[in-house]
């Protein structure tokens, strides 16, 4: 199971010029072949994940798992509020929105601009969540990357599995291998990795292409 954007895809500017390379899917594409489940959890709607992986026989799960919550779906109103905000580069993903600052011309003002507009969502009732320069706005649900985790692998009937990720919401991840028999977290550790990612890894890589050298060897 994997994270798709800064996993599979390097970190670009801004997420629409994300692209997985051929060497990459041509991994994914021997993996489906192997293995009894192959996945991608991402930020991004399980949509956007399939059409930038471009890979088939893989299951999708958008929006950090909130794609297989029914009662996420309650909030998109609060949420759209914000998605209509002026900011520069803006995600709408439905159930999720996510506001960009990597290409401000001074990061640390948009940094504290951003954490205004965290304040005002949580008066609104949302969670807020910071990643690699993003603040992520998402429904107060008990879902994440760790409860698609466990609904996959129970599903599949799996207990021994594999995660790579890169930021934040990738340690929800890691959490959800908890008691299979074979749990393997590997983070791809930039300089922009969040604190405790490397620290809760099996593996530590330092980019998605010294990640590929490891599934090769799958």
């Amino acid at each position: 199971m994997l994270d798709v954007d800064g996993t599979l895809a390097p970190i670009v500017a801004r997420p629409d010029l994300a692209e997985v390379p051929e060497e990459t899917r041509a991994v994914l594409r021997r993996l489906v072949g192997r293995y009894a489940l192959v996945a991608c959890i991402s930020g991004r709607t399980g949509a956007d994940a399939y059409r930038l992986v471009g890979v088939g026989g893989i299951f999708y799960v958008g929006v950090h798992g909130l794609e297989l919550a029914p009662e996420a779906d309650a909030w998109r109103a609060p949420l759209r509020a914000f998605a209509e905000l002026d900011w520069p580069w803006i995600e709408d993903k439905g159930l999720t929105v996510a506001l960009h600052w990597r290409e401000a011309p001074d990061e640390e003002a948009a940094r504290r601009e951003l954490e205004a507009v965290a304040e005002r969502a949580r008066g609104s009732g949302l969670e807020t969540r910071w990643g690699r320069k993003v603040l992520e706005l998402r429904p107060p649900v008990d879902a994440d990357k760790g409860t698609a985790v466990r609904s996959l692998l129970a599903e599949h009937g799996l207990r021994r599995a594999l995660y790579a990720g890169d930021d934040t919401t990738d340690l929800d991840a890691f959490r959800g291998l908890d008691g299979c028999e074979v749990a393997v977290r590997v983070a791809v550790a930039s300089a922009e990795a969040p604190a405790g990612l490397r620290e809760a890894a099996d593996l530590v890589v330092a980019s998605p292409s010294e990640l590929m050298t490891l599934l090769t060897l799958l």
